[in-house]
């Protein structure tokens, strides 16, 4: 067991900033205090000038995923490694059921992929199609395996789209289990219809792909979502949220007393949909992923979204394809793989665009990155705060220390990077897993299956949203005659 001490930094935790020296035992923080004096044989690391920060989690990664006639080319181990070059130290990653497949043999199939993961790990399971034995895997999966959260996908007609048969069925099975519904909203048969009627114009190229993909074709999915779980008084989370009128819908849920939740991806708040029109056919390929990048504006509303709260957590839908890849879609965009990769790269365009500019600070860069995606999927305080108890899952952030992003020095297992050229300022200098330096000096230093699965208990009963819409329809019986 062996003992390190991070001394002289600032804590920055969602709730404070305080001026402390950190005392790592093993897997566990043991003591935050200033002035700690360091036990016989302890590591130091000095964090003077730096801030000492949770890992980040990252609720919405996609490693090994068998997608549109290929497999994604980050797999658990590349993945992981890369997500703790960048200060993350979990995922969430999603098991994805093919149509018919049982969904313990999915979530089986996941969790021996990730055996060889160098963060922590969880899983959401999808449910792709219904029957009785979807509803008893669903039971079990949280009774006996810590999955607290299914993924529903609206989009994706053919594969794995959840018509509002399975959404239903879904969410009230999910309600009584105390479990979260997440959701990719956009509808699908908008979808294959407009992408139809944009190829018959002879528009083939990747800047067929937003066309394809409005944001009124979100909207029109988070609002039936939402609609369908404020009646059946189920939570939801929505997933990468990427423009101003899907956020309306949560605004105005929330407003209302609905429990919904919305994240966005680090790419949506600062790339837009110009990349699609750039002369070179897989640099605009390599940006196709759903839902697609949108127009400045939109960017600006999501900022405002994250700022207000309205959004909570931050992710990546790390889901990478190289360019031989993204080239089977040559000569028409709905065959292009769609995803985009991010994990390393999430925390310093964060800190970047966000902290830097003023738009958030440093306990609300936490609480976006680790500290809320813990609290909504029931790993906090183990994971998401540095705490006595907690892992020692932690950061030295060196907010001065620059970065330009290149595919030629980034560590995913992916030939471009969307972020090529960017120069940010404050990047990890240290990153501990669960008490294990895993990245020093701009060095991995990861072990292959040091990640260990993380279980999520569901949610007491009152997790489920009590909105005055619920409480009025109530059944009371009506005599007659």
């Amino acid at each position: 067991m062996s003992n390190i001490l991070i001394r002289g930094g600032t804590v920055v935790t969602a709730e404070q900033e305080q001026r402390a020296d950190v005392l790592v035992v093993g897997e566990k923080v043991v003591a935050v205090a200033p002035d700690l004096q360091a036990p016989a044989g302890c590591q130091v690391i000095e964090a003077d000038g730096a801030y000492v920060i949770p890992g980040g989690i990252d609720p919405h990664t996609h490693m090994e995923l068998p997608f549109m006639g290929t497999t994604t080319s980050e797999d658990f181990f590349t993945g992981t490694s890369a997500a703790v070059a960048g200060g993350t130290t979990t995922i969430i990653d999603f098991a994805i059921p093919g149509k018919g497949q049982r969904m313990m043999d999915a979530y089986h199939a996941w969790r021996g992929w990730a055996e060889k993961s160098v963060t922590d790990y969880s899983l959401h399971v999808a449910v792709t199609w219904w029957d009785e034995t979807v509803r008893e895997d669903m039971g079990t999966l949280c009774r006996d395996y810590g999955v607290n959260s299914f993924k529903h996908f609206m989009a994706y007609k053919g594969a794995m789209m959840a018509d509002d048969e399975i959404l239903v069925n879904s969410f009230l099975r999910a309600k009584e289990l105390g479990a979260l519904c997440t959701v990719h909203a956009e509808n699908g048969e908008l979808v294959v219809r407009l992408a139809q009627l944009v190829a018959d114009q002879g528009i083939l190229g990747p800047e067929g792909h937003p066309l394809s993909r409005p944001p009124e074709v979100e909207a029109e999915a988070a609002n039936r979502v939402v609609r369908i779980a404020e009646v059946l008084g189920a939570p939801v989370y929505l997933v990468h949220t990427s423009c101003q009128d899907a956020l309306d819908v949560i605004a105005r849920a929330r407003a209302e007393g609905q429990r919904v939740f919305g994240e966005v991806l680090a790419q949506h708040l600062v790339i837009d949909d110009s990349v699609y029109r750039d002369p070179d056919w897989d640099k605009a390929a390599a940006h196709v992923m759903s839902p697609p990048f949108r127009s400045k504006e939109h960017q600006a509303a999501l900022w405002r979204g994250l700022q207000a709260g309205l959004l909570q957590t931050t992710a990546t839908d790390h889901c990478c394809f190289c360019a031989p890849q993204k080239r089977m879609g040559f000569e028409d965009f709905r065959k292009i793989p769609n995803g985009t990769g991010g994990v390393e790269d999430r925390m310093t365009v964060l800190w970047h665009h966000g902290v830097r500019t003023g738009r958030l600070t440093p306990s609300e860069f936490v609480a976006v990155t680790s500290a809320n995606t813990a609290k909504i999927f029931n790993m906090y305080p183990k994971k998401g705060t540095i705490g006595v108890g907690s892992d020692a899952d932690i950061v030295v952030w060196d907010p001065n220390k620059s970065r330009t992003i290149s595919a030629k020095t980034h560590h995913q297992n992916i030939d471009i990077n969307i972020y090529e050229g960017m120069e940010t300022v404050g990047n990890p200098a240290v990153t501990l897993s669960r008490g294990k330096v895993v990245w020093q000096n701009d060095q991995l230093a990861v072990e292959r299956g040091w990640g260990q699965y993380v279980p999520r208990p569901c949610h007491a009963p009152y997790w489920a949203s009590q909105n005055k819409r619920n409480e009025l329809a109530k059944p009371t019986a009506v005599k007659r005659g």
